[in-house]
């Protein structure tokens, strides 16, 4: 379950992101993170597990800090001794904003799960810490995390894996690169086996901005699909053999433009 607000305290912005966000020309998404971090004021921690190259950290930084970021911070975590250095969760508390990059989501939940590097994440987004995550960032904030599956438009039995993720919020599960790589038959998929959780599948260069009542805001150069089964009057997914088709009847499917809203909880979506 996330992290029980703190009374009298809003919980910081959630942020995934599709994955391949503009960084140089315009870089909408990383400069509204910037904004909501105190600007010139924020002090962003990047965590760069979720890829194997060496410069990702610092190159972000590089990024923030061409933005107008004074104080960034990245921390080298690569195995599950680092997330529990005090060190590094000393300077995470530092942080009013918190950035997790692209790469695999499985060595991120494999390395951070269960640490005081997650833990002090989800506290700090509970008292108000914002946090954003781009592709594999983005993936590992639902408490049930896509971690593969099949591509195309018709969803399938096992035509998706699923694996904890951090769990910052627990009514969604998220999938990234989406139009760009066709995955809307892996959320589909997922969103059957419990229609209590809502899909969002994000295009590249497109974010949700989650704000602490859980109404979205859609930024950036793509669009958002929300899978909703909230009405949904059957599903096949119980009787279906591997591999079948699934059969979903009265699920309800929005397009989210840039600057188009989401109530999570109403399940609604507007338009300005």
């Amino acid at each position: 379950m996330p992290s029980p607000n703190i009374e009298g305290t809003l919980r910081g912005y959630i942020i995934p992101i599709g994955g391949a966000e503009e960084k140089l020309d315009n870089p909408e998404i990383l400069s509204k993170f910037v904004d909501l971090c105190g600007g010139k004021d924020a002090v962003i921690t990047i965590i760069p597990t979720a890829s194997r190259l060496d410069d990702t950290g610092s190159r972000y930084q590089n990024i923030f800090e061409e933005i107008g970021v004074k104080k960034t911070y990245s921390l080298p975590i690569e195995e599950r001794s680092d997330a529990q250095n005090p060190d590094y969760v000393a300077t995470l508390e530092k942080s009013t904003g918190i950035f997790i990059t692209g790469g695999n989501q499985l060595r991120l939940s494999t390395i951070l799960g269960g640490t005081p590097i997650a833990q002090t994440i989800r506290q700090l987004n509970a008292q108000g810490v914002h946090y954003a995550g781009t592709s594999a960032g983005a993936a590992i904030i639902s408490q049930h995390m896509i971690t593969g599956g099949s591509t195309g438009t018709v969803p399938t039995e096992g035509g998706v894996n699923l694996a904890p993720g951090m769990g910052l919020i627990n009514t969604i599960v998220v999938d990234q690169h989406f139009n760009e790589r066709n995955r809307l038959a892996r959320l589909l998929s997922a969103v059957s086996y419990n229609p209590f959780l809502t899909g969002v599948g994000l295009d590249e260069d497109t974010a949700a901005f989650i704000d602490g009542n859980n109404v979205f805001t859609v930024v950036g150069s793509g669009a958002i699909t929300v899978v909703d089964p909230s009405d949904i009057e059957y599903s096949s997914m119980a009787a279906a053999n591997t591999g079948d088709a699934l059969t979903l009847l009265n699920l309800k499917l929005h397009i989210l433009a840039s600057g188009a809203r989401y109530d999570i909880g109403e399940r609604k979506g507007y338009v300005s």
